[in-house]
């Protein structure tokens, strides 16, 4: 069964270092195809630059950086460049929300209106809007709207996204509920943005210095932060782009701030970081320090598929096709081998995470050129699930 979420991918040949840990694994025997594979195809799409690891039980077992961060300057991508992760975001807020949930702070079936009462204002021909639940918004089953805006501008001047709650409150008379909730997926941004909003509600933390304290900073994910970059990081931030249909690509805003929205698709962080959040998902009887961002059992319940999603992605936005829906996490397969991941599309990066966990590996890729990437993501997911991770499942058996 083909794996149909959209498979964010890169690699470069204009600038090719690639690099590989030393390890004993089995895809160790494959590597320079992957590399070779990687840049052809990265090449022929005007990738501009792009960068990639793959985990297998716990090590970095491939790496590799193509081409530049920045193509005025030809600054080429290396191992400590951050890239914009943009709607992986959500599952960082599917963690915390089930860290307060394992508190006792809150529970999945806790009505939105409890937190939120200005949701009361949203129109619900189905009903009350006091139906609509935590486990709602985490499953992307509520009805709301999948864009933050429901308008568009391209002036300079124009934010990126809203600034203030107080903006979305303003929108919500004039928001409507699209089905009956839980009966139906519809992938909805401004439902992660309300999880946002009640994790600030109950820890009277931002959300950005919430997830600091409590995943990015438990986790050693000391160059990863949200919207604008701190002093020190701001040399590392790769730029994006845009390809337009005459092969020219088109600076996208450097430094973004997400605003409001930051819980939706506000982070930053190097791939080598990335890892370590895949590492503590796919988990390890080692670190003690895993447990206390999340139990084992408590990721294990936000792997299961709760809910179908369109077969074939039509419906869903350029960065969440899948088969089913877990609790921010899309769960689906390829080539009979279980997937759990997510992908994030947003001011011309494009990034993925993917984990294989019956065959304990992982990887995370991202790049920085935005164009029709569809068929190009389709053809290295199903290169590097083909190619690596089946054999993986094989040589476990």
């Amino acid at each position: 069964m083909k794996f149909t979420f959209l498979i964010l991918f890169l690699s470069l040949a204009l600038c090719t270092r690639p690099s590989v840990a030393q390890s004993t694994h089995i895809m160790n025997t494959n590597f320079s195809d992957l590399t070779s594979f990687l840049q052809t195809k990265m090449s022929q799409n005007n990738i501009v630059g792009s960068s990639i690891s793959v985990l297998r039980e716990g090590e970095i077992v491939y790496e590799s950086q193509f081409g530049f961060s920045d193509l005025s300057s030809k600054t080429p991508v290396d191992a400590n460049s951050i890239f914009h992760w943009a709607s992986i975001t959500k599952t960082f807020t599917g963690i915390a929300i089930m860290q307060l949930r394992d508190q006792g702070l809150l529970t999945l079936d806790d009505a939105v209106t409890d937190y939120i009462p200005e949701l009361r204002e949203v129109h619900n021909v189905y009903g009350s809007m006091d139906d609509i639940t935590i486990r709602h918004l985490m499953t992307h089953t509520s009805g709301f709207r999948n864009s933050t805006w429901p308008w568009s501008g391209n002036k300079s001047w124009h934010p990126h996204e809203p600034r203030h709650w107080e903006q979305l409150v303003a929108m919500f008379p004039y928001t409507e509920i699209k089905f009956e909730p839980g009966t139906q997926w519809a992938y909805s941004n401004p439902g992660i943005i309300f999880l946002g909003r009640i994790i600030e509600l109950i820890t009277h933390d931002d959300y950005e210095y919430y997830i600091e304290k409590n995943i990015l900073n438990p986790l050693a994910m000391s160059d990863s932060y949200f919207d604008r970059a701190p002093a020190h990081l701001l040399p590392k931030l790769v730029h994006s782009y845009y390809l337009q249909e005459d092969g020219q690509h088109e600076p996208a805003r450097f430094n973004l701030d997400t605003g409001i929205t930051v819980s939706n698709g506000g982070l930053n962080a190097p791939v080598k970081d990335m890892m370590k959040f895949l590492r503590f998902l796919l988990g390890s009887s080692d670190n003690s320090m895993y447990e206390y961002v999340l139990k084992r059992s408590t990721i294990n319940e936000m792997f299961e598929p709760l809910i179908k999603t369109s077969p074939d992605g039509s419906d869903a936005p350029e960065n969440a096709g899948g088969q089913f829906m877990g609790l921010t996490f899309f769960v689906g397969s390829a080539h009979n081998l279980p997937l759990i991941g997510h992908s994030g599309n947003q001011n011309g990066f494009i990034a993925h995470i993917y984990l294989a966990p019956t065959i304990h590996t992982a990887y995370a890729i991202a790049y920085n050129t935005h164009g029709k990437t569809r068929a190009l993501d389709q053809d290295i997911m199903d290169y590097i699930v083909k190619n690596y991770f089946v054999k993986m499942q094989k040589s476990d058996e």
